[in-house]
């Protein structure tokens, strides 16, 4: 299945989305698998079964849909971090693995959004860009501050590499075929990045 299937079928499954989420749901398919140059608003438009000019009603633009899809995943993987961070101050290992599960079960989710943040986030303006770096940013740190506890004098900075290297697997969603089950590339995911934070 493609991303832009992918976006097709999430857009009507599950509870009922709002118009305005179905028409990002596709955007994020269609940019993902053909980058964000390579989609007019008239191919979104011709996707969601409205004209082009329709979508203005929702979005001012494609830059618009861009950061509208963006913005809310780096917020949500911000607060979903912390949230499993406070949930056992005491137990680092217990922290880091629920981050693993939470960060694995999102990019098994999301594979389109992430392959969307990697190749075209830099198409974004410099505000919106800025908001999601810094979101970003907090969001590793939460790592870090997990990976500093559980490894004793750890530089932070080295935590960073850490942490940014177990981005790297993880995120990996948007290049795996359909070879393995779902249920089995999560714990491929989740033991790999275990085994290379901990080492």
């Amino acid at each position: 299945m493609t991303v832009e299937q992918q976006a097709r079928g999430a857009a009507g499954a599950g509870r009922r989305r709002s118009r305005k989420d179905e028409i990002l749901e596709i955007a994020v398919g269609l940019f993902a698998a053909r980058g964000y140059h390579g989609v007019s608003m008239d191919d979104i438009g011709a996707a969601a079964g409205v004209t082009g000019p329709a979508l203005y009603h929702h979005f001012a633009g494609k830059e618009a849909m861009l950061a509208a899809a963006l913005i809310p995943v780096s917020d949500g993987l911000l607060a979903g971090g912390r949230e499993r961070a406070a949930g056992r101050p005491d137990d680092p290992r217990g922290v880091l693995e629920s981050l693993i599960d939470f960060h694995v079960e999102f990019a098994l989710a999301n594979p389109a959004v992430i392959a969307l943040h990697l190749h075209e986030l830099d198409r974004l303006p410099e505000e919106p860009r800025r908001q999601i770096r810094r979101l970003q940013r907090l969001y590793v740190e939460e790592w870090v501050t997990v990976l500093t506890a559980l490894h004793p004098g750890m530089p932070d900075g080295e935590a960073r590499v850490l942490a940014h290297a177990a981005f790297g697997l993880m995120n990996s969603t948007p290049f795996l075929g359909g070879e393995v089950d779902r249920r089995r590339r999560a714990e491929l995911l989740r033991g790999a990045t275990l085994a290379a934070l901990l080492a």
